[in-house]
């Protein structure tokens, strides 16, 4: 069975995101994939410490990403996002650049920079 392609991966990942599907959400992960503060330090490595990053943000009830731009170059897919977040002084938006490397239909490396917050 041919894996599904990038593109469909990340966007099965953003859908996931938006439901708040923690399942869905790690489906489009590989069990050993790890997330990076871009060109930074390792924010999470494997399902066991990213499952937790996500059933944290997930408790916000206004949480949803809004894709501004995508850029797919084989494997490497790079989303510019707005994220409505609900943050200890209030509800705002934050600017999300999102660097994702799918490696046989799974996310294997993602890395993420966080821009201006809004409230």
């Amino acid at each position: 069975m041919t894996p599904p392609s990038p593109l469909a991966v990340v966007q099965a990942q953003l859908d996931a995101y938006n439901a708040k599907d923690l399942d869905a959400l790690m489906a489009t992960y590989a069990p050993d994939a790890q997330q990076f503060a871009l060109h930074g330090d390792l924010l999470a490595r494997g399902h066991d410490q990213i499952r937790p990053r996500y059933e944290m943000r997930f408790a916000e009830p206004d949480l949803h990403a809004r894709l501004l731009s995508r850029t797919v170059l084989g494997n490497f897919i790079t989303d510019l996002e707005i994220v409505t977040r609900n943050f200890p002084e209030g509800k705002g938006t934050i600017e999300m650049l999102c660097v994702y490397e799918v490696v046989e239909g799974r996310i294997v490396r993602a890395s993420f920079a966080a821009g201006e917050t809004r409230l």
